[in-house]
Order: structure tokens, then C-alpha cells, then sequence
């Protein structure tokens, strides 16, 4: 195939009966859960339906493909006129400014941000792009677009999901030209807004404070959300909501959006002069250059948007059913099912050995951890190598004899036996200068020659835009997982670039390894699962600094943050769940004090649990240490978690209290597909001048039918009922004045349909 690598993806949106997703929306009808994609050949309109919303272009007069409406799901016999561009205003806003295109080249005169833009051979930098023709595709439509006189062609790829009404949307770059052209800025998509007042929603952090959500008036000029790092970053991640007047967490239209790419990214959120809003997102364009020769193609990620009309819980329920659906890759095991597993209990040795892993220490471990009813065990940084600590070892993926004598084939052995299946941590996109791979391979790291190399965590980055290092590093995993029954790698990533060179390529497309770099983790990723279907994976990179749908497509699971504090933990899985699943939020329970930079605080373990409850649990506390009070606990907990787990991690979550902004209170409450169970988590901080827990309003029960109520933690006030219908749990509430007070207090409980 002549262009860049283009790297195995399912198709974005498939149609398959996910009954599971259709169940957890909130769709008015049936009907309404219908794909339907139709163009008006005498308007020249597209039109695509799903779910609750609609999406609707065209192409007006002047030939180009202009966004028409993109909101609540309309009639099917609404039908819209050609499109129209919209008027300039003097000679400094053109008509071409302030007509919102589907998709619009750098020239005649744009100043808004543009999707494409490139440099011709001869300098020429204008470029003008027309509708040329399309093609139905089984979802949606494939758009051509075409430069006014030069041979760029442009196919727009549209795909509507009929359930949730999410509209996956990319762009496929083709130089059909005889010389070769730069491609300077590629979006994946643009989307519009008509002129009106917004809220923004975004979310922001860094190491250790990762999921900040931010919500700000959407004001005039640009606001931009981008990594230039490499990789998706802790700092920002690629996903949005726009609310029509201010944030609400259960009402009002939201348009939302995340953009499936786990490198150098932004997004760009403009209001114009006139109050229209834009959201270009794709690539990121900074030190961005990708030569197209004759005949070349570029295909951009795919960037996800959909529309909810109940507030941002309904944006993160329509997404999260999405993401279980549609995203998250399927084992041998879950092929066939509607919905991946939710996943394993795990157990991991880090803060028990850090890099100290021997055979018996860690066969110890795993015998107090199959107690507590863990089902995975994994060993962390350390087995291999020449690994004493973080200054050697990284790129040398052997096992440590001195540390595992006769090899990892011993312990995992014992694990099996203890009824826990096997993990391992490995950072293969990394080497340490103190490594035979460094000393054989200089060559084969980020760099620009003659020019210091810039160590972080006493590591530099492989380049995996090279052949050879994608092969290199394909080839220890598979022989590693080969040779050593390994149900699950821990695949981290500690560290952002710095000296982004290629010097194999000439310079002029060198620039090119922000996007090979990705696409070669991607193939990466895809080629191992292919060789090992059972082979479960995680995404880690020093917490949350690569979590976007694009890595979900070939992860099981991510690692949200470092901060394993169960309180600060409160306001980041809170922030996270905007955008992600709780099905691949990580959540351990960890050593108290909490010590994370000189940080300490003292919690109990029901609160840690309970905490890490909320999301996919697992246990990194030294439980060679933990006292038999504390093993039976978090035994019975593990226990308790086991059996809503599904509920938890796959049901429709409501976020009842917020733990931002100081909020001395946090609760929420997820609710299974078919409304049979419910699971409530809340939380204290303190409770201050005699004020207890507030009464606490349920949702998305079924008001109709009985509840029964029991405890996971805590105790109900005298009078609370022990069954009562949904209406009650909904419109009464909950009393919880007198028996919750206190200091970081946390309790649950369940509701199960009669």
C-alpha cells in the first residue's frame, strides 16, 4: 500500500445488536434507535440519524460542504433546503469566513481555524477545497473533496452508531499529483455551533493531579486544548463538552466530543466574531510536517461527537455505553459477547518489593493475596535485566537470574495454583543509557545527532516510527508471552519525548514521526492481541498520560493516575468518568499513610475501599503488613465487590454529589441495564457545626417496582424502609443526618429488584 502504514482498526461504528448499549441510553422509543443515513439529491443534503440526535450537511452554491445541523433527533419527514452560505460582514468577515464548513482548506482568505492546510512543491500554500462526489457506506457516507485546480483529494468518512447516536468522523489526505506536497495541519473533523452562549468543558492536570474538570464560558477567540509531548499527556486530554447556557449536571443539551488518537493532539474551540462556535481537532500542527508524495495517502484518527439533551451525566452515560460497545477490544473469551468482561481484581506487588522481586518474596505475596480472593497477580518493575533500580536494565527483556533462578515459569506456577492468573510490568517503548540494547542500538532513540540526549527518569525514548525498533519490541513481547503463561502486561510509559528526530528519512519528512511513532504502537498492540487472543492489556504511563480511544482500542483497561490517596482519588475518577468508562478505570487500594510527595493522610481500609470500588478494583498496598482485622475487611469487601461488580463498571452512572470545588460530600450511584440493581457509594471528608450527610435523591431506578435495600458498608437511619418502590428511593431520598458523620467516612449499599 503506497502512503503512511495504515495500522489495523475495526471499522469506526459497526452495526451489531448491542443490546447492552441500547439498554443503558436514554432513548425515548425504540424507533429512535435507528440508523439511518439518506442524501437529498435535489437539495444536495446529507442527512445522518441515531439515537437521540441528528447531524445534517451540505453542499450550497459555491461547492462547498457546509454544516447544516447537528442536535436532537428530528423528524423523518423534516427535510432541510440546499444550504446556504451565510453573509459576510463588511469586507473584513467574508462569506467564506463565516460559513461553517464541514471541512476547510487554508486559502481564499480564511482566518478561522482550518482543517487542512499544505505547501505545494512550487510554494504554493492555497488551497480551496469543493465537493466532488460520495459514496454510501453501511453507516453513513464517504465525501470527496477536492481542491479547485489541484489534484488533493479529500474523502470525508462519516459513521453514525444507531444506538447511541455518537457520529464517528476522520479524513483520508490523497496526493494524486506527480510532486510531492507537505501536509502542515490535519484535523480528523470540524464541528460547529450556531451563534448562541456556551459553557466548555475540559479536562486538565498533571503527575499525580491528573482529571481537573474545567468549565468556563465558551468567550471570543480560540481556546486551545493540545500535547505536544508526544503522547495524549497528563496535562489535557482530548475530549470536550459544549452546554448551551451554564453546566448542569442533569439537564440541558450538551455536544460532546473525543478525538481516538494517542499522540501529539489538539483541539482548538473558536468563537468567531459573530458567536458562531467551532471545534477543530486532529493533529497536533506544532513542529507537525507530513510529506505526501505522488500517489500518498494520510489518514487522520477518528474524532467521536455526539449530542445528549440531559446534561453532562447523560453525555458521559451515552458515552461510556459507547465505549463498552464499540471501543474496548474483545478477548478470545468475549468475542461473541455484547460487552467485555468487567475486569479481574488484581493484586500488584509494587509497593510491597518496588524493584526488590525475588521467587520467594513474591510467591509470599501471592499466597496473602489469594486469601483476600484476588484474581490476578502481577509483579511489577524489576524481573528482568540488569534492573536494580531505575538507572539500568530498561530495553534488556531477560529474565534476572540472580533474582528468578529457574526463570518466571515457577511463580507462575504457584499463582496458578493458588486460583489467580499471572501479570507482568513491562515499558517496552523505553531504554536506559546502562542497557545492552543502548550500547548495541545508540542509534535507535529519539535524537537529533550532535546533539545532547535529554534523560528523564534516567531513560530515553526508542523510536517506533523505525521498522527495525517496531519489530525489535514486537518480538520480545511475543517471545515473552510465548514462552511464559501470561494472561496480562502492564504496559507503562514513563516519560514524554524530547529530541523528536529521525535522521534515517531526509529532512524534509522527518516530521513525519509523530505520526509514525503512533501508528507503529498501534500495530504493535493489534499484532500481539493477534498472536495471543487471551493476552489482556493495560495502559499505563505514570498515571493518566496516555488515556484516549484511541490506546482503549487496544487496551483492556488504563492506570488513571499515581495519586492512589482514596481522597484525592474522589475528584479524579469523578473528572475521569466524564470521558471514560469506570469498565477501564483502574483504582487500587493502597498503604495508609498516603504518602505521594509528602503528602500524608490517614484512612481507614473500608474508606480506601470503597473508594476504589467506584471504578475497576485492585489492591498495591504491602499486605505482607496488614493485620488480620484489615486482611478479613478487605476479604469481605472484595467479596461484596464481586458480586455488583458489572453493575458498577458496566451500568449507567449517576454522579449524585460532586467532590469538587471543596465539597465536604461526594455519592455516586450506578444502575444496571435492565434497572434490576443499583449500587450507591458516598463519601465524607468532615462533617462540620452538627451537619450530617444530605438526604440523598436517587436516579434512574424503575418508580414502579420494589427495591429491596442492603449493605455493603454503614448502616441505615432508624426508619429508613428495607424495601420501597423506585419512586420512593428517587422522590424521598435517603436520610442519612443522624447515623453518617465524621471524618473521611465512607459507605455503600445496594438496591435489588424484588
Amino acid at each position: 500500500m503506497m502512503g503512511r502504514f495504515q495500522f489495523p482498526r475495526r471499522e469506526p461504528l459497526q452495526m451489531k445488536a448491542f443490546s447492552f448499549a441500547l439498554a443503558l441510553l436514554v432513548v425515548p422509543t425504540l424507533a429512535l434507535a435507528q440508523n439511518a443515513s439518506r442524501f437529498d439529491s435535489g437539495a444536495k443534503v446529507f442527512r445522518l440519524d441515531g439515537g437521540a440526535s441528528s447531524y445534517a450537511f451540505g453542499v450550497n452554491g459555491r461547492g462547498e460542504l457546509q454544516q447544516l445541523y447537528w442536535g436532537g433527533r428530528l423528524d423523518a419527514n423534516d427535510k432541510f433546503p440546499q444550504a446556504r452560505p451565510k453573509p459576510g460582514w463588511a469586507s473584513f468577515d467574508t462569506s467564506y469566513n463565516n460559513t461553517p464548513q464541514e471541512y476547510a482548506g487554508w486559502g481564499a482568505g480564511l482566518f478561522v481555524e482550518p482543517a487542512l492546510k499544505v505547501t505545494f512543491a512550487d510554494g504554493n500554500r492555497d488551497l480551496v477545497l469543493h465537493y466532488e462526489s460520495h459514496t454510501s457506506t453501511a453507516n453513513g457516507f464517504d465525501v470527496v473533496l477536492k481542491d479547485i485546480a489541484r489534484p488533493i483529494f479529500v474523502t470525508l468518512h462519516y459513521a453514525m452508531d444507531a444506538e447511541s447516536g455518537i457520529l464517528g468522523r476522520s479524513a483520508t489526505i490523497e496526493n494524486r499529483g506527480a510532486n510531492s506536497v507537505t501536509v502542515e495541519q490535519a484535523a480528523a473533523a470540524a464541528w460547529a455551533l450556531p451563534a448562541g452562549q456556551y459553557t466548555l468543558n475540559y479536562l486538565t492536570g498533571r503527575w499525580a493531579g491528573e482529571w481537573t474538570l474545567n468549565q468556563e464560558e465558551v468567550r471570543h477567540g480560540a481556546r486551545v486544548i493540545e500535547s505536544r509531548r508526544g503522547s495524549t499527556g497528563h496535562q489535557s486530554n482530548p475530549w470536550f463538552a459544549i452546554q448551551e447556557g451554564p453546566s448542569n449536571e442533569n439537564h440541558g443539551s450538551v455536544w460532546f466530543g473525543a478525538l481516538a488518537w494517542s499522540g501529539s493532539w489538539r483541539i482548538t474551540v473558536e468563537k468567531d466574531q459573530l458567536d458562531a462556535v467551532r471545534v477543530t481537532g486532529g493533529y497536533n500542527p506544532f513542529d507537525f510536517g507530513y510529506v505526501l508524495k505522488a500517489g500518498e495517502k494520510l489518514e487522520t484518527p477518528v474524532f467521536y461527537g455526539g449530542y445528549s439533551r440531559e446534561g453532562l451525566g447523560g453525555a458521559s452515560r451515552i458515552l461510556h455505553a459507547y465505549e463498552i460497545a464499540h471501543i474496548l477490544p474483545r478477548t478470545a473469551a468475549t468475542a461473541n459477547q455484547t460487552a467485555p468482561k468487567p475486569r479481574p481484581v488484581i493484586y500488584n506487588s509494587w509497593e510491597a518489593t518496588e524493584f526488590r522481586v525475588n521467587e520467594a518474596g513474591q510467591m509470599a505475596l501471592a499466597e496473602k493475596a489469594a486469601a483476600l480472593g484476588i484474581d490476578r497477580f502481577v509483579m511489577d518493575d524489576g524481573w528482568f535485566g540488569q534492573r536494580k533500580d531505575d538507572h539500568a536494565g530498561l530495553g534488556d527483556w531477560y529474565v534476572n537470574k540472580e533474582k528468578f533462578p529457574n526463570g518466571l515459569k515457577p511463580l507462575i506456577d504457584k499463582v496458578h495454583t493458588l486460583g489467580m492468573d499471572f501479570g507482568l510490568w513491562v515499558e517496552p517503548e523505553m531504554v536506559n543509557p546502562d542497557s545492552d540494547l543502548f550500547r548495541a542500538h545508540p542509534d535507535w532513540v529519539l535524537h537529533f545527532p550532535g546533539r545532547p540526549e535529554t534523560e528523564q527518569r534516567n531513560q530515553l525514548v526508542l523510536n517506533l516510527a523505525r521498522t527495525d525498533v517496531r519489530d525489535y519490541i514486537l518480538g520480545f513481547l511475543d517471545k515473552l508471552v510465548s514462552e511464559n503463561d501470561i494472561a496480562f502486561l502492564k504496559w507503562d510509559y514513563n516519560r514524554n519525548w524530547s529530541e523528536p528526530g529521525w535522521d534515517q528519512l531526509p529532512a524534509a519528512e522527518q516530521k513525519k514521526v509523530y505520526v509514525s511513532f503512533t501508528d507503529n504502537l498501534y500495530w504493535i498492540l493489534s499484532e500481539l492481541r493477534k498472536k495471543h487472543p487471551k493476552l489482556e492489556i493495560e495502559s499505563c504511563s505514570g498515571g493518566g498520560g496516555r488515556v484516549d480511544l484511541g490506546i482503549l482500542r487496544y487496551t483492556d483497561e488504563v492506570w488513571p493516575s499515581d495519586n492512589t490517596d482514596p481522597f484525592d482519588r474522589l475528584t479524579q475518577q469523578d473528572g475521569f468518568t466524564y470521558a471514560y468508562t469506570p469498565q477501564v478505570m483502574m483504582a487500587w487500594v493502597t498503604d495508609s499513610p498516603h504518602d505521594l510527595e509528602h503528602q500524608i493522610r490517614v484512612t481507614s481500609i473500608p474508606y480506601r475501599m470503597l473508594s476504589s470500588m467506584q471504578g475497576s478494583l485492585g489492591i498495591g498496598a504491602d499486605i505482607a503488613k496488614w493485620t488480620p482485622e484489615d486482611a478479613a475487611t478487605a476479604k469481605r469487601l472484595i467479596a461484596a465487590y464481586h458480586q455488583v461488580q458489572p453493575t458498577i463498571v458496566q451500568g449507567a452512572l449517576y454522579r449524585l454529589i460532586s467532590p469538587r470545588d471543596g465539597s465536604e460530600f461526594s455519592a455516586t450511584q450506578t444502575v444496571r441495564a435492565d434497572k434490576g440493581q443499583s449500587v450507591v457509594f458516598a463519601f465524607i471528608h468532615s462533617t462540620q457545626e452538627g451537619r450530617g450527610f444530605p438526604t440523598l435523591k436517587l436516579q434512574g431506578l424503575d418508580p414502579a417496582a420494589e427495591y429491596s435495600l442492603s449493605w455493603i458498608e454503614g448502616k441505615a437511619q432508624p426508619g429508613t424502609p428495607t424495601v420501597a418502590s423506585g419512586a420512593w428511593w428517587m422522590n424521598h431520598g435517603i436520610d442519612f443526618s443522624d447515623s453518617f458523620r465524621g471524618d473521611f467516612q465512607a459507605m455503600a449499599f445496594r438496591l435489588d429488584k424484588k
